[in-house]
């Protein structure tokens, strides 16, 4: 029936200057119209340690518009380079600052659409449930086999942890038991498999609902490293898109915070604070 209104609504006379349409219809109209718009698809590069909170970030925003998120997870660093080589991500949800705002300067990047989405916290966890204790005295007696931390060089979680290990005078201690993981997914791998009594991972890894979920934590003061800001940016071939212009105005909501905090992020805006 809506079809053969369509059809006549096309093929209609032209000489009225209104043509009036049957209520019922343009309801079933304004439906059809609607999921026409909202029928878009996106491809987001995130940082490994946001992957959870931005899949549910994701499937809440997907519920309210029809739209599709995709979503790579990695290494911060090799999205950097794989944009750098033109990869088509529309949008890039880095675990640092320094990136985004590189490739900004780079001219690949949507102007004024970086922002501060996170603050990241550190955290010495072990899939054991007593394993460290809320002092981090399991770090510091230095008795285990294995520490697990990410590549410094790719991860600012891994950065974070050699500073953390500097600062609490562990580093050369520590070296000889260092496993390192490509990106901060990878070394929460190795802790949580067994293959590293102890790893320095992202806080948002282990918590739920406001509280470790498995295993025992020390959350590093954040007095020990410096703060893991995050900044998210909308890449070139993201520029026309408007289910990411949606997308990039749901994260920033109120809702969407709600859920960044639920894994253990901080306000970005409070980051002063935090030294």
């Amino acid at each position: 029936m809506l079809k053969a209104c369509l059809i006549q609504l096309v093929n209609a006379p032209r000489r009225a200057s209104v043509i009036r349409i049957p209520c019922k219809f343009l309801a079933l109209w304004c439906v059809v119209a609607a999921s026409i718009v909202r029928a878009d698809e996106i491809t987001i590069a995130v940082a490994a340690n946001f992957a959870t909170p931005m899949e549910a970030i994701c499937q809440r925003f997907e519920q309210d518009t029809g739209h599709k998120v995709h979503l790579a997870v990695g290494s911060s660093g090799k999205f950097f380079a794989q944009i750098e080589h033109g990869a088509p991500f529309q949008a890039f949800f880095s675990a640092d600052q320094a990136k985004p705002a590189q490739l900004e300067r780079n001219g690949l990047t949507v102007p004024n659409s970086r922002f501060t989405y996170a603050r990241g916290r550190l955290v010495l966890w072990s899939a054991a449930p007593e394993a460290v204790d809320a002092t981090g005295n399991a770090l510091k007696r230095g008795t285990y086999h294995k520490l697990a931390i990410a590549n410094p060089k790719l991860a600012p979680y891994g950065a974070a942890a050699v500073e953390t290990l500097k600062n609490l005078g562990l580093e050369s201690s520590a070296r000889k038991h260092l496993v390192q993981g490509e990106n901060i997914a990878q070394t929460f791998q190795f802790v949580a498999s067994g293959n590293a009594e102890l790893g320095l991972v992202a806080l948002s890894q282990v918590m739920r609902n406001g509280e470790i979920g498995s295993g025992s934590a020390w959350l590093v003061p954040e007095t020990l490293y410096s703060p893991i800001l995050q900044d998210a940016v909308i890449l070139v071939p993201g520029r026309n898109s408007a289910a990411l212009a949606s997308f990039w105005e749901f994260v920033q909501s109120k809702p969407a915070q709600r859920i960044i905090e639920s894994y253990g992020y901080a306000s970005p805006h409070s980051a002063a604070q935090a030294r």
